[in-house]
C-alpha cells in the first residue's frame, strides 16, 4: 500500500466515525447535539401548539435556558446570543407581542 508523503502544512482530519477524537471532544459533541435537539423541540412546540398559552411558552423557554445552563454552566453569554433572540422572535410572532 502506497502512503503519500505529507507535504508541509498539511493536516490529518478526523474521520467521520470519530477516529482521532478524544473522549472529552466526543462528550462535548454529544452535549451540543442534545442542546440543539432540545432547543429545536422547544421552538417547535412554541411555534406549533395551538393550545399553548403565553405563560406556558414563557415557562418552556425558561426551562430550556435552565437545562442549557445545566449542561454548559459557563456559557450564558453564548445562550443569550444564540438562542434568546430566536425564542424572543418566535414568541413575538406566535403571540403577536410588540
Amino acid at each position: 500500500m502506497n502512503i503519500p508523503e505529507r507535504r508541509f502544512g498539511e493536516q490529518d482530519f478526523p474521520l467521520a466515525n470519530g477516529e482521532g477524537k478524544s473522549q472529552h471532544e466526543e462528550d462535548e459533541g454529544r452535549k451540543i447535539r442534545r442542546l440543539q435537539v432540545m432547543m429545536s423541540m422547544v421552538m417547535s412546540v412554541i411555534g406549533q401548539d395551538p393550545s399553548l398559552t403565553l405563560e406556558e411558552a414563557s415557562e418552556l423557554a425558561a426551562g430550556a435556558k435552565r437545562a442549557a445552563l445545566a449542561m454548559f454552566p459557563d456559557k450564558e453569554l453564548a445562550y443569550d446570543l444564540l438562542y434568546k433572540p430566536r425564542l424572543q422572535r418566535l414568541m413575538r410572532e406566535r403571540f403577536r407581542i410588540q
